[in-house]
């Protein structure tokens, strides 16, 4: 699936980091656990490998199987470690220039950087970085990692690594292949996600091991999985075994809870938690809330899927596919002209005419940002015969923008930030709209933290509790609550 330019109503995924340290074949490796992770972003793709002597690198624009589905180009990529990337720009363009793993060569050797976030003071640190000299290549910020490690007085890779780490704030997951070691970084409240695990072994070969951004990249190449790597954890992977360091102040745990909302694919477990269970039980929730008269369950496909489930479950009423997803749209080969925009959702979705006729429908879904999507999706079902569509949404109101690694529109253009529930039900022409609330969803998730507790979560884009600080982004929060009505 690449990137829809019919719809903007979706937040789109971050991205992807994955590396593995002592197997065969690692960029083969690599490019498969890349494509597990397809779903975190499909703009651009890259790959770094390390033969002991040599580095190796190969990106491209598009997706996993566009860029390495040539042969030529894995064989290319030689050596026993690798680290890759899947990309989609929250920071800078969508060139080639910007694709990631970056790599540079240091005094102590190379290093390739995978960078799954966003570092919320990176202008000011990049205006410090040019000043001392620093020449940029790329437009994205986590080149200001490359550029912190290059400047840093320490002798080892890792204590510029960490030297690095305590002058930026964001929120961020690393994967970093130097010459000697592979590494994996969660920022000190943990906001994305990243997993260890382990490849093969035997008695006499204790077998490789993997960092992930999830575990659905495990099960592809063959990796069980160990652990999650900890907020505030540097793993570092050698040829002496995995060693933990904690080199940053404690902090509160705060994990994108829209992880389970929406971005991990449902066959990943998530901070212990399986996805597709979490989904099902916040629907489960989502109707013991908002429960109204109906005679079938319809998921938006396919991420309300589970959800759907949980709903339909929980009300007693029967699940049906009333909207069928075409999975074959791949490169749009229109260009999306404004009449032909109104009707790129039927490229996407299509009625199912015998479901939907004469049903008072429950239409469930993730989330609405825009609303444009919604709004054509609810008058497909009318135009199918429905008689009653409700919609229920299986998140909070999406109320402010995502600084942190998730690419959402500013706050001015998000339906709920401008509107309440009742305007915003009229507006996608739904008969009654609902949202599970704060405290419903961390219910269904297991957690105290709902509203007036400190959350467990980052759940900045339902609430405006952002857990980091903002530094880069002060003057643009401010102009865009100028934008907002009444302000």
């Amino acid at each position: 699936m690449l990137p829809d330019r019919f719809d903007d109503d979706k937040p789109h995924e971050e991205c992807g980091v994955f590396g593995v340290w002592n197997v065969p074949d690692a960029a083969a490796l690599t490019a498969l656990g890349l494509h597990a992770l397809q779903h975190r972003g499909q703009e651009a793709t890259g790959i770094v490998s390390f033969d002991g002597q040599k580095f190796h690198q190969h990106r491209g624009l598009g997706l996993v199987a566009d860029t390495f589905g040539d042969a030529r180009v894995i064989s290319s990529l030689q050596g026993p470690t690798a680290v890759g990337h899947n990309r989609y720009a929250t920071t800078g363009e969508t060139i080639l220039r910007n694709v990631q793993p970056l790599y540079a060569d240091f005094e102590f050797g190379g290093l390739a950087v995978s960078h799954n976030g966003n570092l919320t003071n990176a202008m000011a640190l990049k205006r410090a970085l040019v000043r001392r000299g620093c020449l940029f290549q790329s437009t994205t910020d986590s080149e200001v990692f490359v550029h912190l490690i290059a400047i840093s007085l320490y002798s080892t890779v890792v204590d510029r690594l960490i030297d690095a780490l305590k002058q930026v704030v964001g929120a961020y997951s690393l994967v970093c292949l130097s010459n000697d070691a592979l590494m994996g970084v969660r920022d000190p409240h943990g906001v994305r996600p990243l997993i260890l695990g382990r490849i093969g072994g035997n008695e006499r070969n204790n077998g490789g091991w993997v960092l992930a951004s999830e575990t659905c990249a495990l099960d592809i190449v063959g990796a069980e999985f160990v652990r999650d790597v900890e907020p505030g954890e540097i793993v570092i992977i050698n040829d002496k075994g995995v060693h933990s360091i904690k080199p940053f102040s404690p902090a509160s745990d705060r994990f994108c809870v829209f992880e389970y909302i929406y971005f991990a694919r449902p066959d990943s477990v998530v901070e212990g938690m399986p996805v597709y269970e979490a989904r099902k039980r916040i629907g489960e929730a989502l109707a013991r809330e908002s429960a109204v008269p109906a005679d079938v369950v319809v998921p938006v496909p396919d991420s309300g899927v589970p959800s759907a489930m949980g709903y339909a479950e929980a009300s007693g009423l029967p699940f049906e596919l009333g909207i069928i997803r075409n999975h074959y749209v791949g490169r749009t080969f229109i260009e999306p002209t404004d009449q032909i925009r109104n009707l790129g959702v039927k490229l996407k979705h299509s009625a199912n005419r015998a479901v939907l006729k004469g049903k008072r429908v429950i239409l469930v879904d993730d989330s609405i940002v825009r609303g444009t999507t919604s709004r054509k999706i609810v008058e497909m079902v009318r135009q199918a015969g429905a008689a009653e569509v409700h919609m229920r949404i299986s998140s909070p109101p999406t109320t402010h923008s995502c600084f942190y690694g998730i690419d959402t529109p500013e706050r001015g253009k998000l339906l709920a930030a401008r509107h309440d529930v009742a305007e915003m039900a009229k507006l996608i022409g739904a008969d009654t709209l609902a949202f599970i609330s704060i405290d419903g969803l961390y219910e269904a998730l297991g957690k105290a933290g709902g509203r007036g507790a400190q959350p467990a979560y980052c759940d900045a884009c339902f609430t405006g509790d952002y857990p980091i600080s903002l530094s880069d982004m002060t003057n643009e929060a401010e102009r865009q609550l100028s934008l907002l009505p009444g302000q």
